[in-house]
């Protein structure tokens, strides 16, 4: 099977969040799935994140800090911005086409055999297959140690059948309300369904809602949480500063020794990531890991890349700059306004805005597009994106300049014409929006 083909029958499967009523999520399909897969994830230690925000960033700086420290390394992540490879990576390469593709037909036909012999209701969604296919490239290579990102949820969610060193939760806010619940406490219900008993959990204090289910959950386990604070630097100018060149610096004090954090990682939510990874790796180093140390934990930072999240395109002679980041939920656009207030001052930026059509748009538009000086709306070529004219009926409250593009590529040639004074472009509001962008830009995540 060819990886055009591969791919092709993975998008036939439909979206990784899409489904029939009666297609519930169900861990025991994706065990059903991998013991005829041999079991891959039993073949390599893990850790698990889980989060609405946040989760994506922590498993890029955890698994370059473990990288750092000379651990043969997979990082699975999702959404991808291009390509499906992206969300598989063994020391920070993608999974090759022919090996991709070459995995899918294994996991393919198991899984059609399994629905054959009525060990399977229905043919695994589009994430699980990803999953198994993720696990089984990480046992072949061998890993050292994988870092895996919830797909979405936590409690059903396909990477879950794991048994993970440390469970880690970022920032919980309201997101995939459809699926996970209408209330914070809900949602932070789901996502403490990876911890497990007597197990391992690092966190960060945040609302009071998501503090109770995750405390009462881990009593309750008998696990042990571990704290970020230590990590998490003062905000202040002295501790803290966004530079010209887009970069944090601030000191930090691990294992009694001082050391220089320096990330291009930005945006003050950001500092609360790096934190959660640092103190994971130290859980790890605890646990018998004794490569990490402060010095691989300083250079795992700083060589930690994560695209399409605040990433700063500097301007040319042809383009002012441009930001781009995925925010993709109120919490997330709070924090992309937050450093667009930090980066820009009164500076008004244009922003370039599509987003599908499940997200709270009235919500993140009203946070983001007071501060623009023009917006620029378009569709997202995805079968959920929401059109240019329902992110206009949306957004009717915000009293924003609003004009529409028919595509991302217009969209951003039009920005381009509306910024020949030197306005930065901000895009966001999908990751699939960054995708597109960063495709026309000729960027390769």
């Amino acid at each position: 099977m060819s990886y055009e083909t591969a791919v092709a029958r993975m998008y036939e499967l439909g979206h990784e969040l899409s489904g029939t009523p009666s297609h519930k999520f169900d861990l025991a399909h994706m065990r059903t799935l991998l013991e005829a897969l041999g079991n891959p994830q039993t073949c390599f230690p893990s850790v698990l994140i889980a989060g609405t925000n946040g989760k994506g960033s922590t498993a890029a700086t955890l698994a370059s800090i473990l990288r750092a420290s000379g651990l043969k390394t997979g990082l699975y992540t999702s959404p991808h911005l291009i390509s499906l490879n992206e969300r598989i990576r063994i020391n920070g390469e993608a999974i090759g086409d022919d090996i991709f593709a070459r995995w899918h037909g294994k996991v393919d036909s198991a899984a059609e055999r399994l629905v054959a012999e009525d060990r399977l209701p229905w043919h695994p969604s589009f994430f699980e297959m990803m999953t198994a296919i993720a696990f089984s490239h990480f046992a072949q290579e061998r890993v050292e140690l994988a870092v895996l990102e919830v797909g979405m949820g936590g409690r059903l969610d396909a990477t879950n059948v794991i048994d993970p060193l440390v469970s880690v939760i970022t920032d919980i806010s309201l997101d995939h309300q459809k699926y996970l619940g209408n209330t914070v406490r809900e949602i932070a219900m789901e996502k403490v369904g990876i911890l497990r008993a007597s197990g391992t959990l690092v966190t960060l204090p945040q609302s009071p809602e998501a503090n109770d289910a995750i405390g009462n959950t881990a009593m309750q386990l008998g696990a042990r949480a571990i704290s970020a604070v230590p990590y998490v630097p003062p905000v202040s100018p002295a501790s803290e500063r966004y530079l010209e060149s887009a970069v944090y610096r601030y000191p930090l004090e691990v294992r009694g020794e001082r050391i220089q954090v320096e990330t291009s990682l930005v945006g003050r939510h950001q500092l609360r990531n790096s934190a959660l990874a640092v103190a994971t790796a130290e859980e790890l180093h605890r646990q018998g890991f004794q490569g990490i140390t402060p010095s691989s934990i300083e250079r795992g930072i700083r060589e930690t890349r994560w695209p399409g999240r605040l990433q700063v395109i500097p301007a040319t002679a042809e383009s002012s700059e441009i930001v781009l980041d995925a925010a993709h939920n109120p919490a997330g656009a709070w924090a992309l306004r937050a450093a667009i207030t930090e980066r820009f001052g009164d500076r008004a930026p244009v922003i370039v805005f599509g987003a599908m059509l499940d997200k709270a748009i009235a919500e993140m538009t009203e946070i983001l597009f007071p501060l623009a000086e023009r917006v620029v709306v378009t569709p997202v070529d995805n079968p959920r994106g929401a059109t240019a004219q329902s992110i206009q009926d949306a957004a009717r409250r915000t009293g924003a300049e609003l004009e529409t593009a028919a595509s991302p590529a217009e969209a951003l040639h039009r920005a381009r014409e509306l910024t020949r004074n030197g306005t930065p472009i901000v895009v966001t509001g999908s990751i699939y929006l960054i995708g597109e962008i960063m495709r026309e830009l000729g960027i390769r995540p």
